[in-house]
């Protein structure tokens, strides 16, 4: 197991020196003069040639990249150009909300899909079957902000009854969070949900269909115990790779949801730097985004053991 470990940790260097040239190479690349947003729209040549020269924006790419490299790698995002606050304090300050409701989605759509998945697999070809199916469809193809603006129409317009902008902080008490992470966890957690339920129903058809399923069945054991007992432990590995994705992907910035609500996260800190065009904290989202999808997929490759004991790493 630790030799395993030790082999997956090095084999991510490779893929996160890739990243970092596929970042900084993108916005590198991008459109816009950032020295040129900076100083104004009434600025002189002079001014915009002063600023390029302290950003060293004027230097060759690679020249520039292995100077980026060279901060990063000692903890350096960089600093601002819009706010000329560091990246990384900017990150951390966006943080808390991507998190909370990241694992607000991720529970909200393990509850329900999980469950349907499990009940259209059991009734495989019924009505069930037919329901979840279409569910799985219909949160497959509905864009994300059209659930997300349903929901501030129902629940914030019309009945009044959840804040449908901003966010609460978790030093504002639990109950005050809960009502403002149901509705955007919910729109995020939506199409989660129907590929969840996919996953589970599909995974759980093949493990009730093996032999042993037909062997506890003759020897009296109800479904329910059939279910929970067999068939979860052998569907784990599958939802739990896919859960993983979307988590990490969640935690890399919910722009879509983050903006439709209004939350200060940072998907919202990604756009808003776009909006600028500060290269510096586009690097630094990005960055930070790939390194910990990798690092998701690294923890979700090594509980794979603990989750099915067929599974040995040697």
């Amino acid at each position: 197991m630790i030799r395993y470990l030790v082999t997956r940790i090095f084999s991510t260097i490779p893929v996160v020196g890739v990243v970092t040239i596929v970042v900084f190479g993108l916005t590198y690349l991008s459109p816009g003069d950032a020295a040129v947003v900076l100083a104004g729209d009434y600025a002189s040549p002079a001014q915009i040639a002063a600023i390029r020269e302290k950003l060293r924006l004027d230097d060759p790419m690679i020249v520039q990249y292995f100077h980026w490299l060279q901060n990063v790698l000692r903890g350096d995002l960089g600093d601002s150009i819009f706010s000329s606050q560091p990246v990384s304090t900017l990150i951390m300050s966006r943080v808390e909300p991507t998190i909370i409701l990241a694992i607000a989605a991720t529970c909200i759509s393990l509850i329900i899909a999980v469950p349907l998945g499990l009940l259209a697999a059991r009734n495989r070809g019924g009505i069930a079957d037919r329901v979840v199916s279409l569910v799985g469809v219909v949160g497959t193809a509905i864009p994300a902000f059209l659930i997300g603006y349903l929901l501030i129409f129902t629940f914030g317009v019309y009945f009044g009854s959840m804040p449908v902008a901003g966010f609460a902080r978790l030093e504002s008490g639990y109950w005050e969070l809960l009502r403002h992470v149901v509705l955007p966890a919910t729109m995020l957690g939506f199409a989660q949900t129907a590929l969840i339920s996919r996953i589970t129903r599909a995974s759980a058809i093949e493990v009730l269909d093996q032999d042993f399923i037909r062997v506890a069945r003759a020897k009296g054991l109800d479904e329910i115990t059939i279910v929970v007992r067999h068939c979860l432990k052998l569907i784990g590995v599958p939802v739990i790779t896919i859960v993983g994705a979307s988590f990490a992907g969640m935690l890399g910035g919910v722009v879509i949801t983050e903006t439709v609500f209004a939350i200060p996260g940072v998907g919202q800190l990604l756009t808003e730097a776009i909006q600028h065009e500060d290269v510096p904290v586009i690097q630094g989202v990005l960055l930070v985004s790939a390194c910990v999808y990798v690092l998701v997929n690294l923890v979700v490759d090594l509980s794979y053991p603990l989750i099915d004991p067929r599974i040995r790493y040697t």
